[in-house]
């Protein structure tokens, strides 16, 4: 078979071929974590990244390259999340934008796609680090030039590219020697090689049913704002809560935008309107849901539709003192500028927990939306941008608290057009929860940028989980089933027993200058289990204080921090 072109409905075609094969091999991708402990995310976070980017081309009723184009590019942007994910997103807004401009993929254009892919993918990191999805793109990328100069057939070509990125997967623990000592290969980069089979396989006629699948997951959202469903029924003017997402296919310009919120408003109250270059986001209240969809399709195609009847809601739920709810949430719904927050704030911020005893700390410290992530369920750029848009302020704080985090919050402010978005690195919970005790509010927006940096690289962190497999990780043998202290990027302590384990990890952590010991429980800790454990870490270490608060976090028994 002889292959020189591929127009844009087979490279739609190809794209949810990719998708699909990666989606089938996301678990095992998962297993392929550097440390043996059961919150490999690589292949969950790919998968949902380009799932959203998927579920766009599926929507899709007919099919221009540039069009598809824009739907991955936009959809792996919007559905971004996780350090793969974000450099997915990447790679595949680069080789968007080169095919873009093209009616089909000859064998030049595939190898321009590829170098601008990479060459996004490479920007969109600030330390590049070789052994990663990154060399596996880039040796991709070059085999795919190589043969384009003297080779026109596509078959020849993707299988060039796939032999030569497998290749170069194999040699990833030879460039990363903590790949080597765990005895995996990158799982970034395993993904892209399922990706890119997936494609060739579909290029060669193998029948690939791809079934849209939810995504991305809505941020959990905890601020002030009361929930709609406690507004009176009668009190409601407009019934629908109508949001939808338009992918962009005409020009949208400020005017544009003007006359559709001016639109928008006609038909209705409540809303929320944000725009980039490829998408528009939607938020209305209104008694015609039809009207508005009827005026977005004029601009694109829609998707993440999703229509609320506030009444029938509200009609399913009794209150006893309806008259007094509903005379508050009219007054309440007058004055709604769909803000958490009832007042502009100078700055605000919001912060990743996981944990229903971390949510409430972080609330208590401040934080205006809380995000649900971390680890095993990253947020993605979308939530971030969702979270922001929520809050009425100047300058918008992030906490990632989750180094697989940081790519995807960075990733949103660039989205964020009307505030100013600061992420602060905090790569674990304590760090956040430092950042924001040394926050203090009279002071401008750049000295607490840089005293909350200065604060968090003095916090040392220690998370107790159990090892999934057995394996070596310099020079300690880990059982499956043993628990783990996992520091700030190495192993402190294995062991049988969960209390000396946690106990050993401090010990690793703890030095002359310590003060302070904070103790987290998680959701599978009995309350009196973690009193015995506090009780015999203030005799262990009696020259520093030790608290003891509820976390509630999922995989990790303890988190644990020394200041």
């Amino acid at each position: 078979m002889e292959i020189k072109s591929i127009d844009a409905k087979q490279f739609a075609k190809m794209f949810l071929a990719g998708a699909a094969r990666l989606e089938a091999n996301k678990e095992w991708i998962n297993e392929l974590n550097v440390f043996p402990v059961p919150d490999g995310d690589t292949g969950t976070n790919m998968t949902m990244t380009i799932t959203t980017a998927a579920n766009d081309v599926a929507a899709m009723s007919e099919y221009t390259m540039a069009g598809v184009a824009k739907a991955i590019s936009s959809g792996s942007l919007r559905g971004a999340r996780g350090n793969s994910g974000v450099i997915l997103s990447q790679l595949l807004r680069g080789f968007s934008k080169v095919v873009s401009s093209y009616d089909a993929i000859d064998s030049i254009v595939l190898a321009n796609g590829f170098q601008k892919a990479v060459e996004t993918a490479y920007k969109a990191v600030m330390k590049p680090k070789e052994g990663t999805i990154l060399t596996v793109a880039k040796g991709a990328a070059d085999e795919c030039t190589e043969l384009a100069a003297k080779e026109d057939d596509l078959v020849v070509i993707i299988e060039g590219v796939i032999k030569r990125a497998e290749y170069v997967l194999s040699q990833t623990p030879e460039m990363l020697p903590v790949l080597k000592q765990a005895g995996v290969v990158d799982s970034g980069g395993q993904g892209l090689v399922e990706v890119l089979k997936g494609c060739y396989d579909c290029m060669m006629g193998k029948e690939v049913e791809y079934k849209p699948t939810a995504g991305t997951s809505a941020p959990k959202f905890s601020g002030t704002r009361p929930p709609k469903s406690d507004i009176d029924t009668a009190d409601i003017k407009f019934g629908y809560c109508t949001e939808f997402i338009i992918l962009l296919e005409k020009e949208y310009n400020e005017d544009a935008d003007a006359a559709f919120k001016n639109y928008l408003l006609s038909i209705g109250d409540s809303l929320n309107l944000v725009s980039d270059d490829d998408i528009v986001k939607v938020h209305v209240h209104t008694n015609d849901p039809g009207l508005a969809i009827q005026k977005a399709l004029t601009f694109g195609s829609l998707t993440s539709m999703k229509i609320d009847n506030m009444r029938l809601e509200h009609e399913e739920k009794l209150f006893k003192d309806a008259e007094k709810v509903a005379a508050q949430e009219a007054e309440a719904a007058a004055n709604d500028t769909g803000f958490v927050n009832a007042m502009h704030k100078d700055m605000a911020f919001v912060a990743v927990s996981a944990g229903s005893g971390l949510d409430d700390i972080f609330k208590a410290l401040g934080v205006d939306i809380v995000v649900s992530g971390g680890q095993s369920m990253n947020p993605s750029t979308e939530d971030f941008v969702n979270a922001v848009n929520r809050i009425d302020a100047d300058t918008v704080f992030i906490l990632p608290n989750n180094s697989n985090v940081i790519l995807a919050a960075s990733q949103a402010g660039d989205l964020v057009e009307d505030k100013k978005v600061v992420v602060i690195p905090t790569k674990t919970i304590p760090q956040g929860i430092t950042a924001l005790i040394n926050y203090i509010a009279d002071r401008s927006a750049e000295d607490n940028e840089d005293q909350m940096k200065e604060e968090i690289q003095y916090i040392k962190t220690g998370e107790i989980t159990y090892s999934i497999r057995d394996t070596e990780i310099d020079g300690i043998k880990i059982g499956k089933g043993d628990y783990m202290g996992v520091g700030d990027g190495s192993i402190l302590s294995v062991g049988q027993d969960m209390p000396a384990t946690v106990v050993d990890t401090l010990d690793k952590m703890v030095d002359d200058e310590s003060s302070l010991i904070s103790v987290y429980y998680g959701e599978e800790v009995k309350k009196e289990e973690a009193e015995e454990l506090i009780a015999e870490l203030e005799e262990k270490f009696s020259d520093c204080d030790v608290e003891l608060h509820f976390g509630g976090q999922p995989i990790y028994y303890y988190i644990v921090s020394v200041e």
